[in-house]
């Protein structure tokens, strides 16, 4: 168990810091963006900003997703690529099918993987919710209508 931990946390530790350069890159993408619309945006760029808040938190999902494939593949779990993915995908996304399992010597980094998934989920979507909030604020105000803090 100890060094399942061992292992398991600091690629959980890399994951969070791989997912704070995918929040900042979209954050500023978003600034940038908005800043150099200041007078307003279209619909088409609505939803383009969306979009690629969107497609940029998923990349970072993915990314975790494959250094987890690849650290299983490290530990000898898979022999190859393919398998280790849809392994790692299903651990991360929490949708734990089973019907690929790990040997019980590293079988305990399945429910880290779905831990670190989770909580990068949840951060990706309120990267979004807060993008989505923003484009709702910005038509409002273009509405006339008082929009609170």
């Amino acid at each position: 168990m100890l060094r399942n931990l061992a292992i398991g946390l600091p690629v959980m530790l890399v994951c969070l810091l791989l997912q704070a350069v995918f929040v900042a890159v979209c954050l500023r993408y978003y600034a940038r963006f908005k800043h150099a619309r200041h007078g307003g945006m279209s619909l088409g760029q609505e939803i383009l900003l969306l979009s690629v808040v969107m497609v940029l938190t998923l990349i970072g999902n993915f990314v975790q997703m494959a250094i987890w494939a690849i650290l299983f593949m490290l530990l000898g779990e898979f022999a190859d690529l393919a398998t280790a993915l849809y392994h790692s995908g299903v651990n991360f996304a929490t949708l734990g099918y089973g019907d690929i399992v790990m040997s019980p010597a590293w079988r305990l980094l399945g429910p880290l993987e779905a831990a670190n998934g989770i909580l990068m989920f949840g951060v990706s979507s309120s990267v979004m919710t807060a993008a989505v909030l923003e484009v709702i604020k910005h038509n409002l105000a273009r509405l006339g209508e008082d929009v609170e803090p």
